[in-house]
């Protein structure tokens, strides 16, 4: 993980924490009920009381409305949320250890003896009782004011810490508001109309943060208190979710809604986001789900900077006030929320009406015995295989014979070997790409959000 930095915690214009008007605001939902705006504030002032001295705070509330409430004492106190890409045990250390004087933030104890609790953790409860006097009293937060770091995934290598301003994450919400009413017209609802939010992706992670988060904080679109996993799960989140309902999900957990025979109550919206979102799922996931699916691109250096509907559209909308610079390696991407141009690997074709064409990524794409392939085709092609549920293909460190750096396969197929897979691929792929080892594994080791991250997968490579 790379150095600290210390970001600057005050400073501009003072912007609303809380975007309700109304006491009576629903801010988060559940089996439970509806928790309104004037309970919300009064939590998360008693929660600030109590919160420890120190400058860093490692928000791991596994409740959504708990991490909204913590999000906010947090950033109330002038200290800031440490969002590591994963909550495993030596992440959340190694955070720690790099930021002086951090602690952690838990609703909950371990659910067995055996799992440790999280190092420095303060636990906290919600549930004080708003007074007459402060039921709309909403703080301000600077503009120029940190409230949160986020780390990349590590996919393509080490996390790295990309600070956040609420004047950005203000920037920023209000494009993915603008989009989510833009979807709501589109669907007949009327305007102004508030979605209920149910997402399957964890509020630590970047994409969640600001659908899950910030939508509910910042555009009065109130969101399910839990992370509902499991189809079923996702069903009866739904049920518990006010009509219009928007999910937020990637393509891993589409896909399992897809295999699964739950019914799912009408959904006005879907957004995925994470890892690229095939057509063909698009296309079955908007006629299972009866819903339009929304794919959203974007990156934790950037936040969600375009969108584009999957199943019938190729290429990408960029959002208001953005802008794309191709460069030899990448793109570089400007934004009003933004501080300064930021340069990702995505390599792009610019088109009429702020539209561009995504043309793979710079550490995706393969020259092997001046043969050229993307890993993200590679990939796509051993999916297509029968019988394959999930794949992956990559490019490890060592360099095979005559020092040429081969790729890799990790393949989730049951009742297939290893043998008769890569009989199938010769028929498919130049020989300079197929993946050996091809090595057929139960599950790939995706994180929360479905990601992959580099080391995990040369752990599961080496049989680790």
């Amino acid at each position: 993980m790379s150095a600290v930095f210390t970001p600057s915690v005050s400073g501009g214009p003072l912007l609303p924490m809380l975007g309700a008007v109304r006491a009576d605001a629903t801010v988060a939902f559940g089996p439970a009920g509806a928790i309104d705006a004037a309970h919300f504030l009064a939590d998360v002032r008693a929660v600030a009381t109590g919160l420890p001295e120190g400058g860093f705070a490692v928000n791991l509330c596994e409740d959504r409305y708990h991490f909204l409430v913590a999000f906010c004492a947090v950033a109330l106190r002038g200290q800031v949320n440490l969002l590591p890409h994963s909550r495993a045990a030596h992440v959340v250390s190694e955070t720690l250890s790099l930021y002086p004087g951090s602690y952690s933030i838990i609703d909950t104890l371990p659910a067995c003896d055996t799992l440790p609790v999280p190092p420095r953790a303060h636990r906290i409860e919600c549930g004080a009782q708003p007074t007459g006097d402060d039921a709309l009293d909403v703080p301000g937060l600077g503009a120029n004011q940190c409230v949160a770091i986020g780390f990349t995934s590590g996919s393509t290598g080490q996390p790295k810490p990309n600070a956040k301003t609420w004047g950005g994450f203000n920037g920023s919400n209000a494009r993915n508001l603008q989009l989510v009413r833009t979807l709501l017209a589109e669907g007949g609802f009327h305007p102004g109309t508030a979605a209920s939010i149910i997402a399957t992706v964890p509020p630590q992670h970047m994409y969640g943060m600001e659908t899950s988060v910030l939508l509910p904080l910042l555009g009065a679109l109130p969101v399910h208190t839990a992370r509902p996993l499991f189809p079923a799960d996702v069903a009866q989140a739904l049920a518990d979710a006010p009509a219009p309902r928007l999910l937020v999900t990637t393509p891993v957990h589409l896909r399992a809604l897809l295999r699964s025979d739950v019914e799912f109550p009408p959904i006005a919206a879907v957004v995925s986001a994470t890892a690229p979102l095939p057509v063909d799922l698009a296309v079955a996931a908007e006629a299972r789900l009866g819903a339009p699916v929304q794919e959203l691109f974007g990156s934790t250096e950037t936040c969600v900077i375009a969108h584009r509907r999957t199943a019938t559209e190729a290429d990408w909308e960029l959002h208001e006030g953005v802008t794309l610079a191709p460069q030899p390696d990448g793109s570089l991407v400007e934004a009003p929320w933004l501080e300064q141009p930021v340069a990702l690997q995505d390599i792009v074709e610019l088109l009429p009406e702020r539209r561009f064409r995504l043309q793979g990524r710079n550490a995706d794409l393969l020259e092997i015995a001046g043969k050229r392939a993307s890993l993200a085709d590679l990939t796509r092609r051993v999916l297509a295989l029968p019988g394959v549920e999930d794949a992956v293909v990559f490019q490890p460190d060592a360099s095979g014979h005559g020092g040429v750096r081969r790729v890799a396969a990790l393949v989730v197929a049951p009742g297939r070997d290893e043998a008769g897979l890569l009989a199938e691929l010769k028929s498919a792929l130049d020989p300079v790409f197929l993946p050996r080892p091809l090595k057929c594994v139960a599950r790939l080791p995706r994180n929360d959000t479905g990601k992959l991250p580099r080391a995990a997968l040369l752990e599961a490579l080496s049989g680790g």
